[in-house]
């Protein structure tokens, strides 16, 4: 209580100098609580080109592959679904760029094909994709995501297979993004 009485009166009595403290304490609070995670002034993700880079289909067209198989892993994390997603695309990933872990246990490989609009799946990705995420893999399920779209032919392979893989064109990718379901749901 003395110590209220004391800033009123010196601040009646110094107030310039009682407001340039008040902003540093209030300076002084604000970094504590941002440094010790309490406290975020931006969202997480961050801001700018980044964060827009997951919000339309035109965005993950522009995307290098690299680029593409990591805005995947993102998007499946936003589900509480997801224990954990691991981007391990590259050169001779045998179909697997993302594996989806879900919280009950199961393992699904994703395959990642940013494509022009112009250059769709083929049936060799439903092959590679069906041939490896079981065995090779130890996968329960297998997604195929393009940002174009699937052939006919792709689309025929993948309904003769005893367990057809789930195939998310464009239109798909874009209800995703934009809060729809995950392919696992």
């Amino acid at each position: 209580m003395l110590a209220v009485v004391v800033a009123v009166s010196l601040a009646r009595e110094y107030p310039v100098g009682a407001a340039v403290f008040g902003v540093l304490a209030v300076a002084v609070v604000l970094g504590i609580l941002v440094r010790s995670g309490r406290l975020r002034l931006w969202p997480v993700g961050g801001v700018g080109p980044r964060r827009d880079m997951t919000h339309s289909l035109a965005a993950y067209q522009h995307m290098t592959g690299a680029q593409f198989e990591h805005a995947i892993a993102d998007l499946a994390r936003r589900d509480p679904g997801v224990r954990s997603a691991t981007v391990s695309g590259g050169a001779n990933d045998r179909g697997l760029d993302v594996l989806v872990v879900l919280r009950d246990g199961r393992r699904i490989a994703v395959q990642c094909k940013r494509y022009g609009e112009r250059n769709r799946v083929g049936a060799p990705a439903i092959y590679t994709a069906n041939g490896t995420y079981s065995d090779f893999h130890r996968c329960d399920a297998a997604v195929i995501v393009t940002t174009s779209r699937f052939t006919r032919d792709a689309e025929v392979a993948n309904a003769s297979l005893p367990v057809p893989l789930r195939l998310i064109d464009g239109r798909g990718l874009a209800r995703w993004v934009a809060g729809g379901r995950p392919p696992w749901g």
